[in-house]
């Protein structure tokens, strides 16, 4: 009986992480039309595992399975030693949703700024030599930061294949999706279409303006970093003082032991976790509108 419910437990758990992954936001990628239908090789088991899941590609995947293994035996393993069958859902899912919503959201914007920074001094510096925009985007491609280099081998080929500088460079706006980039590009594209006419004032220009964003930018990610770095140790001291007060003060527990005392629980849980989602949504930067969108294809 008793490996039956741990049994049932389980697949509780596993169920929860599942519905909780299928709320989490996933880029779609376009599909790929073709003029002649062909038949979908079959998945493997772990492809299909991927898929269901939103398994991360990589290493963060394989993370991210071992993360879910240690919160499933680590339910089990609570649940042995309390009787409690709701460890067997709180334990995975708080080891799988903790990491994610206290650890710091990546910031791409200030790192496609720096690397534009770098990539328009790079320009400044090849301007002035005589060579067309056009010219200096291919010779920059190779000094250009790791972040930017696919974006300019694109720009490059289409720069080959006959495209004006302007699309190209309006498509590689879009690839960033900043909209310090799209003034950036902009100023390059006019400048390419009147011959490279004030391009290194222009460039100069916005290189101190973009050194001014990036620093406001990085003072604003210091400070939504605070309130970030006092839940992680808020969450670490509360998670330590009750795993010792459920080896000491067994009684004081004592009402959770009930059916409802676990719904009321699993509640609790579930109600800080959302408090923590929320808080990583507030401190994510929002959206801005851009200058530049609608790139040809």
């Amino acid at each position: 009986m008793t490996a039956l419910v741990a049994l049932c437990g389980g697949l509780l758990a596993v169920g929860t992480l599942l519905v909780v992954a299928g709320f989490l936001p996933r880029e779609v990628p376009p599909p790929v039309r073709s003029a002649t239908r062909t038949v979908a090789p079959a998945r493997s088991l772990p492809e299909r595992w991927a898929t269901l899941t939103r398994r991360p590609p990589g290493a963060a995947g394989r993370r991210r399975d071992a993360r879910l293994l240690a919160g499933c035996l680590g339910g089990v393993v609570a649940y042995a030693l309390t009787g409690w069958v709701v460890w067997l859902a709180i334990v995975p899912l708080a080891v799988i949703a903790l990491p994610y919503l206290l650890a710091d959201p990546p910031a791409p914007t200030i790192e496609r700024l720096g690397a534009l920074d770098r990539w328009i001094h790079s320009l400044v510096a090849t301007l002035p030599t005589g060579q067309s925009i056009g010219d200096a985007i291919r010779t920059s491609r190779r000094t250009a930061p790791a972040l930017l280099s696919p974006h300019l081998d694109r720009v490059v080929r289409r720069l080959d294949q006959r495209w004006t500088v302007r699309d190209a460079l309006r498509e590689m706006a879009d690839g960033l999706a900043v909209p310090e980039a799209d003034a950036v590009l902009a100023a390059l594209g006019l400048a390419a279409h009147r011959g490279g006419t004030g391009a290194t004032a222009t460039l100069e220009a916005l290189s101190g303006s973009l050194q001014q964003i990036l620093a406001a930018l990085r003072e604003i990610e210091a400070e939504r970093a605070k309130p970030r770095i006092v839940v992680r140790q808020v969450t670490a001291i509360t998670l330590g003082m009750l795993g010792i007060a459920l080896v000491f003060g067994r009684d004081f527990f004592a009402p959770y032991a009930t059916g409802l005392g676990q719904l009321l629980l699993l509640g609790l849980v579930a109600a800080y976790l959302g408090s923590l989602a929320m808080m990583r949504r507030l401190t994510r930067p929002r959206p801005r509108q851009r200058i530049l969108t609608g790139a040809l294809s």
